[in-house]
C-alpha cells in the first residue's frame, strides 16, 4: 500500500506508540484521524502534530461514539487500534480479584468492538492493524491477565483474517517499551525500564518509533495478513 493520500484512523494515537504511528503516517502522506478517550492527549497530540492530524476524543469501549466516528470518517484505508483500554490486573491468578482480571479485557473489547464497527467502512484493500504484546506468548510472574488478553488478540486477528480477506489484519507485538504508559520519571523511571530489561538478548527498553516503524510496515506489505511482528528486543527468546 501506498500510504500517501491514504486516509488512516488511529485508536489511542495520541499518546505513546499510537502517537508515534500517526506521526510517522503523517510524515509517510496520510491524513490521519487520531482517537483518544483522554482530552488531555488530545490536547498533546495536537501540539505535536501537522495539518495532516486531525485528533478526536473518543473511547473504544463507547460503541455509538466508535460508529459515529466511522460513519463520519468513511471510507478511511487504515485502521490501527492501539488503544490499552485501562488498567490491567496483576499478580499471582490463584489471588487474583476475578473483577479485575475481567476487565483486563477492556483492551480485547476495544478492539473487537473498533474492527466489527469500522471494517465495513474500510476500502477493499485496507489494512488493521492491532496491538498486542510479548506476555502473550512468555509470561513473565505476575502477567496472567495481560498474557492472556494478548493470546485473545492474536488468536483474533488470525480468525478473521480469512474473513474479511482481501482486506488485512496484523497484529505488532512489542516489548518493553518506554512509553507514559508506566508513570515512573527521572533516575527511578531509567531504573525501572533497565530492570526490566536487564535479561532480553537486547537489553534497553524500546522506542514508541521503533514500534510505530513495524506497524506501518504491515500497513504497507499487501503480502501479509493474519501474522504477528515482534518487536521486543528478543525478550521472547530464552
Amino acid at each position: 500500500m501506498d500510504i500517501r493520500n491514504r486516509k488512516a484512523i488511529v485508536l489511542g494515537g495520541t499518546s505513546g506508540i499510537g502517537l508515534a504511528a500517526t506521526q510517522q503516517l503523517e510524515r509517510a502522506g496520510a491524513t490521519v484521524i487520531a482517537g483518544s478517550r483522554s482530552s488531555a492527549n488530545v490536547d498533546i497530540a495536537n501540539s505535536c502534530t501537522g495539518p495532516g492530524v486531525s485528533c478526536r476524543e473518543i473511547d473504544v469501549l463507547d460503541r455509538e461514539g466508535l460508529s459515529k466516528l466511522f460513519q463520519e470518517e468513511a471510507p478511511f484505508d487504515i485502521l490501527i487500534n492501539c488503544a490499552t483500554g485501562g488498567a490491567r490486573a496483576s499478580g499471582p491468578f490463584l489471588q487474583m480479584d476475578l473483577d479485575a482480571f475481567q476487565l483486563s479485557f477492556r483492551k480485547l473489547w476495544g478492539y473487537t468492538n473498533s474492527v466489527r464497527l469500522g471494517a465495513e467502512h474500510l476500502s477493499s484493500d485496507g489494512a488493521i492493524v492491532l496491538v498486542s504484546g510479548f506476555p502473550a506468548r512468555k509470561a513473565n510472574p505476575g502477567s496472567l491477565a495481560i498474557s492472556t488478553v494478548g493470546n485473545a488478540v492474536e488468536g483474533f486477528a488470525r480468525a478473521l483474517a480469512p474473513e474479511i480477506a482481501p482486506r488485512r489484519i496484523n497484529i505488532v507485538c512489542p516489548g518493553m517499551i518506554d512509553t507514559p504508559m508506566f508513570p515512573q520519571e527521572g533516575e527511578q523511571r531509567k531504573q525501572f525500564l533497565a530492570r526490566a530489561t536487564e535479561r532480553t538478548l537486547i537489553p534497553r527498553a524500546g522506542t514508541a518509533d521503533e514500534v510505530a516503524s513495524a506497524i506501518l510496515f504491515a500497513v504497507q506489505n499487501d503480502y501479509m495478513t493474519g501474522s504477528t511482528i515482534d518487536i521486543e528486543g528478543g525478550a521472547l527468546l530464552p
